[in-house]
């Protein structure tokens, strides 16, 4: 990898807890203890990520692994609920996936300007306010809140471009970007210039741009890790089209044809579905060409592959614009620029019910608490019908339906979970 551009990292996220519901009481004459006036506690802040197209590598997460969202503030008396945390807004690069770190499954691409929420904050805990009946009308208990969700995950950027360059290094790639577009690439005669994808928008009229990558340059063997080729594969992925850049020149005694085939090789290794993307070719370098024949060889070799050839100087600008022109003409025939679907399914979590519960029944409202099923509510979503399924199973399974018949439930009762509340039945 080359200093100074990253292009994976993996980090670890935890949403906020929720704050804890308050045990207080108002004082007012007459009163019993004064009333109960706990308020709730705030919820868990998200871990949100947010795609930023002023950055173009993952560099800001070399570093910083860790990420932690803000706890929701507990509950106070006078029914003051706590303030909810603040939601951790983690920026990335437009077109970075974002993966299970355990399982490689695609979670979210981040090629859209949607804020997403990978981690969800706890839920706050109710005040003892919530829990006054007529006949318990001073509640001394009050409940925690739960836990916020954590994540270890790998971000990958895979470039967002229309275009990619793609060829040797030292063909002219940086050079015709820099032409075609207003990107200010590093551009000098030695090889492995680029050390970084250079983006570019190449504006062909008022009503027409697109996008073009300067992919790093690729040598024999980058699909197996050489040089920085493996590193840099990937940026091609979503390219609909590539130009292949070749070097006519003979200036350094490389053989096109063999140039030529070389790329597409190690291309095809990668990715066969990237090889059979379409294709035009740039025989670059002709202002100081030394022999017809080895442009007459490249074109003899890519015209029985439907590929179109363009001989041109992208140092003197000669034909850069006709090139532009044919991109533009072609992209208008292919499908968009891919995005990724999310192929990510959570996991149960591991639940140790080992842990006693603790039960309590007033006016028909069953409370059940405790650890683990605090740990259990805190990871299902119950906004989807599998996870409320899982939770469900779970409950009994870990005998949570028959210690409540064992203390005397009866059909059409309320059962209180945290502030998740359901009619009992059989």
């Amino acid at each position: 990898m080359a200093a100074g551009f990253v292009d994976t990292a993996r980090i670890s996220v935890r949403a906020g807890k929720g704050g804890n519901g308050a045990v207080a009481f108002h004082r007012e004459k007459y009163v019993a203890a004064g009333g109960p006036d706990g308020g709730d506690g705030g919820a868990g802040g998200d871990i949100v990520l947010q795609a930023d197209d002023n950055m173009s590598t993952l560099m800001d997460f070399r570093y910083k692994r860790k990420y932690v969202a803000e706890n929701g503030a507990d509950g106070e008396g006078s029914r003051r609920n706590g303030k909810g945390g603040k939601a951790l807004v983690i920026r990335v690069p437009r077109g970075t996936l974002v993966r299970d770190a355990e399982t490689n499954e695609i979670i979210r691409d981040m090629s859209d300007g949607e804020p997403f929420v990978l981690c969800k904050g706890g839920r706050g805990g109710w005040g003892n306010a919530h829990f006054a009946t007529p006949t318990r009308q001073v509640p001394r208990f009050a409940k925690a809140g739960l836990e916020g969700e954590e994540h270890d995950v790998v971000l990958e950027l895979k470039l967002l471009a229309d275009v990619g360059l793609i060829g040797f290094p030292n063909v002219g790639k940086s050079t015709l970007l820099s032409v075609v577009s207003k990107a200010q690439p590093k551009i000098a005669n030695y090889h492995f210039t680029t050390l970084f994808p250079n983006l570019g928008v190449v504006y062909v009229n008022e009503e027409s741009s697109f996008v073009m990558a300067d992919i790093p340059g690729i040598i024999e063997g980058a699909s197996e890790g050489a040089g920085l080729g493996h590193d840099f594969l990937r940026h091609v992925d979503r390219c609909r089209l590539l130009v292949h850049v070749v070097d006519v020149s003979g200036s350094e005694g490389r053989d096109p044809v063999a140039d030529f085939d070389a790329i597409n090789a190690e291309l095809a290794q990668w990715s066969p579905e990237l090889a059979a993307r379409p294709q035009i070719v740039v025989a670059n370098k002709t202002d100081i060409m030394e022999d017809d024949a080895l442009l007459d060889a490249l074109r003899a070799h890519v015209k029985p592959l439907g590929f179109p050839i363009f001989p041109l100087s992208a140092a003197s600008h000669t034909g850069t614009r006709e090139l532009v022109q044919s991109i533009a003409a072609k992209l208008a025939t292919l499908p968009p620029v891919a995005v990724y679907e999310a192929t990510y399914v959570p996991r149960p979590p591991v639940i140790d019910a080992d842990e006693p519960l603790d039960v309590e029944t007033e006016d028909g409202v069953w409370y059940v608490s405790g650890k683990w099923l605090e740990r259990l509510m805190a990871n299902v979503n119950f906004s989807d019908y599998e996870s409320r399924m899982f939770f469900d199973k779970t409950l009994r399974e870990n005998g949570v339906f028959r210690l409540l018949e064992e203390r005397g439930i009866k059909d059409g009762d309320t059962v209180d979970l945290y502030g998740l509340q359901f009619e009992y039945q059989r």
